[in-house]
Order: structure tokens, then sequence, then C-alpha cells
């Protein structure tokens, strides 16, 4: 009974013969064209197309950057020397201050957008505003005072304490009113009890 598999399997190989029924080919062919027509659009035509205008318009502009003879046309701006003066910023004096810059900015606008009016924290709200305006006010002023006479120490120094004090004011803002939501929380719990 103990038979090598290898060979019953190759006796069995050899007494089947796979054949293929006649006209399969065809019938294959057939079904493939049925489903995936060999007419196709096309939009090679289109690329090439584009692909030529593409290479003849580089061509040109390339020609023309490569060969300016200096004959350059210029165009005189009639504007006064007090409207061409781009605003002063952190930036212009040092990367550094302008990534402190970003991080009060940033901060104090995340911390007013956390911030939940009701009706009855308006009245608070509002006064932490009108103080935190008076502060932007007076940043604009610093910020006018470092254009015209440029940086100096005092008045960058006063920039920046000036986004502490913005951002500080809302930190206290939201410390109140947590004081507040937890003081009328406890007042409700009492209550119920």
């Amino acid at each position: 009974m103990e038979q090598d598999l290898r060979e019953m399997f190759n006796k069995d190989r050899k007494a089947q013969k796979h054949t293929i029924k006649p006209g399969h080919e065809e019938r294959f062919l057939k079904k493939l064209e049925e489903a995936l027509p060999a007419e196709r659009k096309s939009v090679s035509g289109w690329f090439k197309i584009a692909a030529s205008v593409a290479v003849i318009i580089s061509m040109g502009l390339g020609f023309l950057y490569f060969n300016n003879d200096g004959n350059t046309t210029v165009v005189v701006d009639t504007t006064s020397a007090e409207e061409q003066k781009p605003e002063f910023t952190f930036g212009d004096l040092s990367p550094d201050l302008k990534k402190v810059e970003n991080f009060y900015v940033a901060n104090i606008n995340m911390e007013l957008a956390k911030l939940e009016v009701s009706p009855d924290t308006k009245g608070l709200i509002d006064s932490f505003m009108e103080q935190l305006n008076n502060l932007n006010v007076e940043y604009k002023t610093l910020h006018i005072e470092l254009k015209e006479l440029g940086p100096n120490d005092q008045t960058i120094t006063a920039l920046i304490e000036n986004l502490q004090l913005r951002l500080q004011l809302l930190q206290k803002l939201k410390r109140k009113l947590n004081e507040l939501k937890l003081s009328k929380n406890e007042q409700i719990n009492e209550n119920s009890i």
C-alpha cells in the first residue's frame, strides 16, 4: 500500500491529458473584445499638442531671458516716498523677534477664541476687552514709533511687554470666568441640597 506520492502524481499527470476545446481561443478573444473595446479615445493627441506648446513657450521665454541686451523699459512710480514706505515689522529686525511676536499673537488669538460669552459674564468680558483694546492702541502707537525712529531696545522691549500684558490679561479673564463658573455651580449645588 505504501506508494511514493511523487510517483502517484506523475502517473496521474501522464494519464490525464489536458486539451483545450476547439475554438476556445477565438471565443476568449471575442469576449475580451466585447468587455474591453479596442477603440480608445485619442487623448494622447491632445497631450502631444499641449507638450509642444509648452516647449515652444519655454524656449521663447528662455531666449528672451538670455538675450536681454540691457534695453529694458523703466517704469516710473509716481507715488510719494511716504506712500512707498513698507510697514516695519519684527521680521525686518530679526527672525527671532518675529517668532516671539507670532508666538504671543497666536496665543492671544487662541485665548480669545476660547472665551465663552454668556449674559452673566458679558459685563466682565466687556471690561477686559476695553483694557485689551487700550493695549492694542498702545501697541499700534509703539509700532509707529518703531517705524519712524527706527529700531531701539526701549521700543522693542515695550512692544514685547505689550504683547505679554495682553496675554496675561486674557489669562486673568479666563481665571475669573472659571472662578465665576465654579461659584455659580457651588450655589446651584447648595440650593439643590
